[in-house]
């Protein structure tokens, strides 16, 4: 591979959360199905998934590694915090609903948190592989202010740096390319023009900065500098198209009206729901539908609940280990058989078949 080559196909890994079990589905139906990528493009939990795979040589150790008993007990052990506060948060998710400026504030992604995570998580290490695995890329956001700064007015200063950690090709191949959320159609928005890329940030801190998310884990540090996570371009298809000739991407559920686009908008200044759509609108070679993800999953696995005795949300993993490795099971399968449904019938249009679309995810038909 010259300096200058695409990579064949680039399968797009965009959130997932913890429930990330459902990539390692989709990635054995591509191969199953000659859809083999050879780039997953990955950001938040999507980060996880794409990291066991590249360290592991088959179906059998990525799943086993994924319901494993250490597994389980990591994510048994996060911890909610003090900001965790039914009450507090309540009110701030109020304050961030009614107000509607773009980012008007420096925010606290140092300490203004739910949960307690681990600096390093519990990723496997590599094992020999007979066929080269595929190259790995994770996007995080480099944050461009100071812990003494927060709670500053903006002044659209821009905050964050969208950075992409990979391989020198995948370096070579995005360099000069701005930031697609930098754009001006997203408004007065806090990304900065300029993507870098990132050859010597270790995976598993990779892996970990893309996982930082405003107001749920803190932001992590690495050299003297502080990164947040893969929300910076949660949806990278224009990334994704200018890595390879080939895109796989999911179609995605709507987000939260209440909670999750005023965050957005605090932080980033963006408008969630319209950049979601506009990703819905282009043209991906193959779209796998997990628009009803959440609906199927809700009361499955990893589980954000009220403690009122407690005054806390905090994070519940099922009682069992048992139950834990049956949801692992139950998200491979959903991923699996998804993937072969897009495969199998990769059609034009794919909105007619979105299993969750409303008008905040229905984007406008592609028409390159």
């Amino acid at each position: 591979m010259n300096r200058t080559e695409k990579y064949q196909c680039c399968m797009v890994m965009a959130g997932g959360g913890f429930r990330f079990g459902y990539y390692l589905g989709m990635y054995a139906a591509a191969v199953e199905t000659n859809n083999k990528p050879d780039l997953l493009l990955a950001s938040c939990g999507g980060a996880i998934a794409a990291a066991v795979i590249q360290a592991l040589p088959d179906d059998a150790q990525r799943k086993a590694w994924v319901s494993s008993a250490a597994m389980y007990q990591f994510l048994c052990g996060l911890q909610s915090t003090p900001k965790a506060a039914i009450g507090r948060a309540f009110i701030h998710a109020v304050k961030r609903r009614l107000n509607i400026r773009p980012a008007p504030l420096i925010p606290d992604l140092f300490d203004d948190y739910f949960f307690d995570i681990p600096s390093q998580l519990p990723l496997p290490s590599p094992v020999s592989q007979t066929e080269n695995p595929p190259a790995v890329a994770i996007i995080g956001g480099k944050m461009l202010f100071s812990k003494d700064e927060v709670g500053q007015q903006r002044d659209q200063r821009k905050l964050f740096t969208e950075v992409v950690f990979g391989n020198p090709h995948t370096a070579a191949l995005l360099q000069g390319m701005h930031s697609p959320l930098s754009d001006t159609k997203w408004g007065q928005n806090a990304i900065a023009q300029q993507l870098q890329t990132d050859t010597g940030m270790p995976l598993s801190d990779a892996v970990r900065i893309s996982i930082s998310d405003m107001y749920y884990f803190p932001c992590h540090a690495h050299q003297a500098e502080h990164y947040t996570g893969g929300v910076v371009d949660l949806f990278p298809i224009e990334l994704a198209k200018r890595l390879a000739q080939r895109v796989i991407m999911e179609l995605k559920a709507p987000f939260n009206q209440a909670l999750s686009v005023p965050a957005w908008r605090t932080v980033l200044g963006i408008d969630a729901n319209h950049r979601l759509r506009h990703v819905h609108g282009q043209h991906a070679d193959v779209w796998i539908d997990a628009s009803d993800v959440d609906g199927l999953f809700d009361k499955r696995g990893m589980q954000m609940k009220v403690s009122w005795i407690r005054n806390r949300f905090s994070l519940l993993m099922p009682a069992r280990y048992e139950t834990y490795r049956e949801d692992v099971e139950a998200q491979w399968q959903y991923g699996y058989q998804r993937g072969l449904e897009a495969f199998s019938n990769p059609s034009p249009n794919y909105k007619l078949h979105m299993r969750h679309a409303t008008r905040h995810n229905r984007g406008h038909p592609a028409t390159e």
